[in-house]
């Protein structure tokens, strides 16, 4: 490792997986990434087994294992948030669902932001120039060229049929593609896997040129710290094998996600000043928005047992795992190619919102995210929740130690808007679940059961059973006001040089999805802010809109 770089990308996740490829295009420029976690070996079947998904989650060699502090509308639950150690970030162990979110997300951010350059019409061709939609490529929304190669779901089980049988029978509509010219409906869903593997993002965009000589990638190096001459950045200081050291650079890009991303800014002076100076910290710069603004969704699982035999909760069973593995690892096909999210949609709760406010998936099996699975036969499942509740946390560091793992506080349910969404979410779930198409393979609700039914028994019930759907966001949001961190012309922290972020933590709202395709979505067009390349064109491209009756 060099000490002079032209530009230091903080963390290999998802988005600093896209810069590394895109900054170090050009020869001229040298490319540093410290990534804090292990390598994505090759042979690690965790990591590149679709159906695998729920073994790194809750493992300390891939999973940071973070913990909210005890949350006041949860029951003072602490809620467990995952997040990836491992080159690719969390695109190395998510749930591998492409979903953009709707285009009124980025209307809402070009419009409520303030950020002008962040519409639809702008965003859309960097969605594009990233994707190679080998489902429809010729689809005047979809890439076909691009590095991120995405297939749709199958969905063979027959129970995927009844489902979308249940949805029309409810009243929602199906569609052809939620991240075409309309989000709204029920479809077969995109997923990042190739081949019967899952392709992260280090898997695209890195790997292809990490031999490039002027691209350097370190893993196992936690930065602890930006340094600063000034107000101007000038570098790192990082822990490697236990010493630090400082590495220069003409720029630092921060990309450690929505956690880690406030985290350091706070660690190198930049954050609310109080606060910072409490700790000892010498203010850099007076950032109070740096921490705040935090949004997540949380999600539960309505499971349902299944009277017949065609669920893939057989499949669940440890003496099939060597034959599932055995056909996966010499085949790439069978169970262990699926990442069991192959299908769901998007729907309004009421007729105040002007875009779909719930996200479902569907799976045709009951268990959940860390494998565990309910007692008896076959079953199937929903996964249901908010999409854009204004429910706000806070990320707070709590030591100058960069192992010491920040204050995160999502104040989940604190809103009277959330907690009617979760109200309504439940029951639109049921309302789909117990039409006539499900009725050949409905055995009954399992979770939450028949003993929970009114309003405030739903809630206590999600206040029990909820969990994150683990779309930590917006903790530097991109903007002009007082509490915006990052210019969203230049993706640079304001009032300090040579210092930008571009991860999840500067959307300035939760899209209403999976948030993995618009973090990859912002790196793509930060890279060209950042190389001052002209940006692609708008596209004006019409998509649909609720009209309310």
């Amino acid at each position: 490792m060099q000490t002079e770089y032209d530009y230091i990308i903080v963390g290999g996740g998802s988005a600093g997986s896209a810069l590394a490829n895109r900054l170090s295009a050009d020869p001229h420029n040298k490319v540093l990434v410290l990534e804090a976690g292990r390598p994505d070996f090759k042979w690690d079947v965790f990591i590149h087994m679709p159906a695998a998904l729920s073994f790194p989650i809750g493992n300390k060699r891939y999973d940071w294992m973070y913990e909210s502090e005890p949350e006041p509308f949860m029951n003072n639950r602490r809620i467990y948030h995952a997040r990836g150690k491992v080159l690719g970030g969390s695109s190395s162990i998510n749930g591998m669902i492409w979903q953009r979110g709707n285009p009124l997300d980025y209307e809402r951010w070009s419009h409520d932001a303030g950020m002008a350059n962040w519409d639809y019409a702008h965003c859309l061709p960097y969605f594009k120039r990233m994707e190679n939609c080998l489902a429809d490529p010729k689809n005047p929304f979809r890439g076909d060229s691009g590095p991120l190669q995405l297939e749709r779901g199958p969905i063979k089980s027959p129970l995927f049929g009844a489902f979308f049988s249940a949805t029309e029978q409810a009243g929602y509509p199906r569609t052809d593609d939620v991240n075409g010219y309309k989000q709204e409906g029920f479809a077969a869903f995109d997923r990042n896997v190739r081949r019967g593997r899952r392709l992260s993002a280090a898997r695209a965009y890195v790997h292809p040129v990490k031999h490039r000589p002027n691209l350097s990638i370190k893993t196992r190096a936690m930065v602890s710290k930006v340094i600063f001459e000034g107000k101007q950045a000038t570098g790192v200081e990082v822990v490697i094998k236990g010493k630090k050291q400082v590495v220069n650079s003409r720029e630092v890009i921060l990309c450690g996600g929505a956690i880690n991303t406030p985290q350091i800014l706070q660690l190198s002076g930049i954050g609310n000043a109080n606060e910072l100076q409490r700790l000892g910290i010498t203010v850099v710069n007076d950032l109070p928005g740096v921490g705040s603004n935090l949004q997540d969704h949380l999600e539960v699982y309505v499971q349902y047992s299944c009277k017949e035999p065609v669920s893939m909760q057989p499949m669940l069973k440890f003496w099939r795992r060597p034959f599932i593995g055995a056909s996966w690892l010499f085949f790439r096909k069978g169970p262990g190619a699926t990442n069991h999210f192959e299908a769901g949609g998007f729907a309004r709760s009421n007729e105040e919102v002007e875009y779909p406010n719930l996200m479902f998936h569907f799976l045709p099996l009951a268990i959940r995210y860390d494998g565990t699975a309910p007692s008896g036969g076959h079953g199937y499942q929903v996964h249901v929740g908010p999409m854009y509740s204004d429910a706000r946390g806070t990320i707070k560091i709590k030591s100058t130690d960069p192992l010491v793992k920040p204050e995160l506080r999502f104040n989940y349910l604190s809103t009277d808007q959330d907690r009617r969404e979760w109200i309504e979410a439940v029951h639109v779930a049921r309302n789909i679940l117990t039409q006539e198409a499900m009725s050949p393979f409905n055995g009954g609700e399992t979770s939450p059961g028949a003993s929970v039914s009114t309003d405030e028994e739903i809630l206590d019930w999600v206040r029990r059973d909820g969990e994150t759907a683990l779309h930590p966001s917006c903790t530097a949001k991109m903007g002009t006001d007082a509490m915006s961190v990052v210019d969203p012309e230049t993706m640079k922290v304001h009032g300090v040089e040579g210092l930008r972020v571009v991860d999840a933590s500067v959307f300035p709202y939760v899209t209403n999805g999976n948030i993995y395709a618009p973090v990859m979505m912002v790196a793509e067009k930060a890279a060209d802010l950042i190389l001052d390349i002209a940006p692609l064109p708008p596209e004006h491209t019409p998509f649909y809109r609720h009209v309310k009756h």
